[in-house]
C-alpha cells in the first residue's frame, strides 16, 4: 500500500469513528445541559453551564437503582449459567464420539437462525404454565443456553490436540476431570469472551423481560430506560442522563476486554 493511499484510508477510518461518536458526545452533552439550552436551536454543542444535577435528578424520578440491581442479578446468574452448559456442550461435541454428532451440533447452529419473535409467544405460554412471568427465573432460565457460545468454545477446544485427551483418559482422568483441569484452563481467551458477551447481552436485553415482567420490582434496566423515556418524554436532559448512566458500563466493560475478545476470534478460526 503506498502512503498517499494510506493516509486516505486513515483519514477515512478517523472520519467514520468520529461519526460513530457523534451520537455518544450528543447524548453526554445534552445530559449536561439545562432543559432551556437541551431545545435551543441552533444547537449548542459545548454546554454553557454543565449541570451535574441532571443524573441525580433522573435517579430520583424513576428507581433506576431496583433496575440495575436487577439487571446484575440477572446477568451474573446467566452467565454462570452459559459458562457452565456452553463447557459441557462443547467438550461432548470436540471428544466424545456418539452416532449423529455432527448432525445434532449443526442443528444446534441452524436454531440461531430463528428470529426472537418466533418463538417469544410459545415462550411466554410455557413461562405462565410453570408459573414464572414477572419473576428472575422468567428471565434467567431460557438464556442459561447460549448455542454462539457452545461454537465458540468448540472451536477452541478443537485446537487441543485429541491425543492429550486420550492420553488423559488412559493415566485415569475421567472427563470432567479433564474438563476442569486441563480443557477449560487452555481455553481461558474464549471463556472471558464468553463471559463478556454474555454480560453485555444481559444488560442490554429488551424485548423478552418487556414482554416478560409487568412490575418495577423485576424490570432490567433497559426496559425501565423505556418506560421511563414514556414518562419523561419532553424532558430530553432527564433522557439523556438516564441513557449515559445505562450504556456507560457496557462501554467500559467492552473497552477493558477488546483485547481478549480479538484474541479469541482469531484463536476460534485457527482450527475447525
Amino acid at each position: 500500500m503506498t502512503r498517499t493511499k494510506a493516509i486516505t484510508l486513515y483519514v477515512l477510518l478517523v472520519l467514520g469513528s468520529l461519526l460513530a461518536l457523534l451520537p455518544f458526545y450528543w447524548m453526554i452533552t445534552t445530559s449536561l445541559k439545562s432543559p432551556v439550552e437541551a431545545v435551543r436551536f441552533p444547537p449548542t454543542m459545548i454546554p454553557e453551564n454543565i449541570v451535574w444535577q441532571n443524573y441525580p435528578e433522573a435517579l430520583r424520578v424513576a428507581p433506576f437503582g431496583r433496575y440495575f440491581f436487577n439487571t446484575i442479578i440477572i446477568a451474573i446468574f446467566t452467565m454462570i449459567g452459559v459458562l457452565i452448559t456452553s463447557s459441557l456442550a462443547a467438550f461432548t461435541f470436540t471428544f466424545i464420539k456418539f452416532r449423529g454428532r455432527e448432525f445434532l451440533f449443526i442443528s444446534f447452529l441452524a436454531m440461531m437462525m430463528v428470529p426472537l419473535p418466533v418463538y417469544i409467544i410459545p415462550g411466554y405460554l410455557i413461562l405462565a404454565r410453570l408459573g414464572w412471568l414477572d419473576t428472575y427465573m422468567a428471565l434467567i432460565v431460557p438464556w442459561v443456553v447460549n448455542i454462539f457460545s457452545i461454537f465458540l468454545l468448540r472451536q477452541h477446544f478443537k485446537s487441543i490436540p485429541i491425543s492429550i485427551f486420550e492420553s488423559a483418559m488412559i493415566d485415569g482422568c475421567s472427563s470432567f476431570q479433564f474438563l476442569t483441569k486441563i480443557a477449560l484452563p487452555m481455553v481461558k481467551p474464549a471463556l472471558i469472551t464468553i463471559t463478556i458477551f454474555s454480560l453485555i447481552g444481559s444488560w442490554n436485553t429488551f424485548i423478552w423481560p418487556l414482554v416478560m415482567t409487568t412490575s418495577d420490582a423485576i424490570r432490567p434496566v433497559q426496559v425501565g430506560l423505556a418506560y421511563f423515556m414514556q414518562e419523561q418524554s419532553t424532558d430530553y436532559t432527564l433522557l439523556s442522563a438516564a441513557s449515559t448512566l445505562v450504556i456507560i458500563p457496557v462501554i467500559i466493560i467492552f473497552f477493558i476486554f477488546q483485547r481478549r475478545i480479538i484474541s479469541s476470534y482469531m484463536k476460534s478460526g485457527v482450527k475447525g
